[in-house]
């Protein structure tokens, strides 16, 4: 019989607080920056679902490629009775996984959006009777709590999420996540690779400048649940490749000095010409790099899987001591 569990560790103002309190914060520093994590909602996450079909934007189809190739293999060496996803959203391409997981009792998705949690569970226990689903309510950036469930478990944090974070960042969520593994579990996480510059800032800055509507759309979110009074066609979207520290910048760039009233905050933002609001980071990695940051976490990389073209890599790492051998693909 399918099982269907909700806990909510976040209240129904929990967003409205992170909001404002990243706003703020974010407006009255300089530079001036927003997280990118209030791209998404209804409008952002529908611009983000167009930008994975662009031609410019490979990642999301290079990781499928690799879940749909390696979903057994991945199984295998998991042996996992419970599946924890970070950011689970839709759960679209997990389903490989689930599917590919013979042993699978259980899947903990985790996510702060109630409606893409209620979602994705209905259609995966239709299709999927007898699995337990047991979501979480929660920002995956704070530690977790799962809850009890069987061994081993397989952590996924897909997309190349984890490239949103600065190395500080990534090595706070990496140790937290390593304080919910036990002997015999695993962390599968995807990281886009370091390429050719061209095409990095193609992927996120396309010709059909669909990314840049997403990018505003930050702006439209304040607006609405802030008061304020951006108007997107004041700003600029620019994507720019960070060499020293390879990874991509998003930035809002005023088109000419501006003065923004966010009346929510009482707060009065004015903008020189050309001054820039750093809204995402998307760092890309090297398998070398991503070991050393999974070792200092306690976390032993065991395999590592790319699409046909090296663009996008899968890594799966276990707590320190749990296996006997490292092999690396």
């Amino acid at each position: 019989m399918s099982e269907f569990q909700l806990t909510r560790t976040l209240d129904e103002h929990a967003a409205d607080r992170a909001l404002r309190k990243d706003v703020l914060r974010g407006m009255t520093r300089v530079p001036k920056e927003l997280p990118p994590k209030w791209f998404y909602d209804a409008r952002g996450s529908e611009l983000f679902e167009e930008i994975t079909r662009l031609p410019e934007y490979y990642p999301t189809r290079a990781e499928r490629e690799i879940l749909l190739e390696r979903a057994r293999e991945i199984a295998a060496v998991s042996g996992a009775r419970t599946l924890v996803e970070l950011g689970s959203g839709s759960s679209e391409k997990t389903r490989h996984l689930i599917e590919a997981l013979p042993a699978l009792e259980t899947y903990i998705p985790v996510d702060v959006s109630e409606s893409a949690l209620t979602g994705a569970a209905e259609a995966l226990l239709e299709a999927h009777p007898g699995l337990g689903v047991h979501a979480l309510l929660a920002d995956f950036t704070a530690p977790l709590h799962l809850p009890e469930s069987p061994g081993p478990r397989l952590v996924v944090f897909l997309g190349g999420t984890i490239g949103n974070l600065l190395p500080a960042e990534r090595a706070v969520f990496l140790a937290s996540v390593r304080a919910m593994l036990s002997p015999g579990d695993a962390l599968l996480m995807g990281t886009d690779l370091v390429k050719d510059e061209a095409v990095l800032v193609a992927a996120y800055d396309d010709a059909q400048g669909v990314t840049a509507e997403f990018d505003k759309n930050v702006l439209a979110v304040i607006d609405r649940e802030l008061g304020a009074d951006f108007h997107t066609a004041d700003f600029d979207h620019v994507a720019v490749w960070n060499r020293e520290h390879e990874w991509i910048e998003m930035r809002l760039r005023a088109r000419s000095a501006v003065t923004v009233k966010i009346r929510a905050l009482d707060l009065v933002v004015p903008f020189e010409e050309g001054e820039e609001i750093l809204t995402e980071i998307s760092a890309k990695f090297r398998q070398e790099g991503v070991r050393k940051e999974l070792a200092e976490a306690g976390l032993e990389l065991s395999h590592w899987w790319t699409d046909a073209a090296g663009r996008f890599a899968l890594s799966f790492s276990v707590a320190d001591g749990s296996v006997d051998s490292v092999a690396v693909d």
